[in-house]
């Protein structure tokens, strides 16, 4: 199974308690480690989560700076936790335009859990589902010039084609929509939208997702046997 989830609600769960929106991102970061511990405990095998966005840019430059500190500094303290876990941290977006310190620290993590085997976690950071088909693309062009791009040219040339799309796509606070997330890989992903803010979240939620996947028919644009 694999869940992708969309984390937002941090900066409104910061504000409902008049704390900076910073503290809900570090709120947010305690809410992660218990999803993971949760998606292990029922098996899922996969979770994509959406931490930064390629709009999140716009955001003031104090968060942004403190979310990219993140990645630089607290990320890779965790490492333990994930080796521990057995998690395999990959990347998904536009790593190479990251700054060189958030660089580096997701480089730490991802080598440091290259051989965990438990469940893998893919972060999707400098992320967009636009730019990722478009970068897929290109990818191909610049290999095949003048050649005409089928389907599977684009899958074969996506961030991580050897991970296969996401079964159900959950997203915390209440909305409904989903925000340039894995655009491509989302045709046939099942939707659910949860009201708990990202730091609310835990087991409870997670199963929320795997219950409500379970009640749904897929059919592929197929009919039902």
């Amino acid at each position: 199974m694999h869940l992708g989830l969309i984390m937002d609600g941090n900066g409104r769960w910061a504000t409902r308690r008049s704390l900076p929106r910073t503290a809900g991102h570090l709120e947010g970061v305690k809410a992660l480690k218990r999803v993971i511990a949760a998606a292990i405990k029922y098996n899922v095998e996969y979770v994509t989560l959406y931490a930064f966005s390629t709009e999140n840019w716009k955001r003031p430059d104090q968060e942004v700076n403190y979310l990219m500190g993140l990645l630089a500094k607290k990320l890779p303290g965790e490492l333990p936790f994930c080796q521990e876990n057995g998690m395999r941290i990959l990347v998904r977006g536009n790593f190479d335009a990251l700054p060189e310190d958030a660089r580096k620290g997701l480089s730490k993590v991802i080598e440091g859990t290259k051989d965990c085997d438990r469940i893998t976690v893919i972060l999707a950071i400098n992320y967009g589902g636009q730019d990722e088909i478009a970068r897929a693309c290109n990818r191909f062009i610049e290999k095949n010039p003048g050649k005409p791009i089928t389907v599977k040219d684009i899958e074969n040339n996506l961030d991580l084609p050897q991970i296969p799309a996401p079964d159900m796509i959950a997203r915390s606070a209440g909305e409904m929509r989903l925000s340039n997330f894995m655009l491509w890989d989302s045709a046939y992903a099942e939707f659910l939208s949860i009201e708990d803010l990202w730091p609310d979240w835990g087991e409870e939620q997670i199963k929320m997702c795997i219950d409500a996947l379970s009640k749904r028919v897929r059919k592929f644009g197929g009919l039902v046997k």
